[in-house]
């Protein structure tokens, strides 16, 4: 899934020439290293336990827990995609 979603952004607006990233499962497969050597973009892990290290991301996370999920009840995950689809444009904004 993370390959389709570098794919998309190639796409839309160009790829990164670097990842920063922790060390999740999704994120250190042989697909995704593979792919990225193909694209040269350099993939950068966090030190295992030093989240400080991807501080971004911590505050995205942070951000989205509190001011999305943890404030709203959803019925359907189609709902779930339309709010956060706002949320993100307004973050992002």
């Amino acid at each position: 899934r993370v390959v389709r979603v570098l794919e998309q952004l190639e796409q839309e607006r160009g790829l990164p020439k670097q990842l920063r990233m922790d060390n999740g499962p999704e994120l250190i497969s042989e697909q995704l290293t593979d792919w990225c050597k193909a694209h040269d973009i350099e993939l950068i892990y966090i030190q295992p336990g030093k989240p400080q290290q991807n501080g971004f991301v911590e505050r995205f996370n942070g951000s989205f827990r509190r001011e999305f999920l943890n404030a709203y009840l959803f019925e359907s995950i189609e709902q779930v995609r339309d709010m956060a689809w706002v949320w993100m444009c307004d973050y992002n904004e």
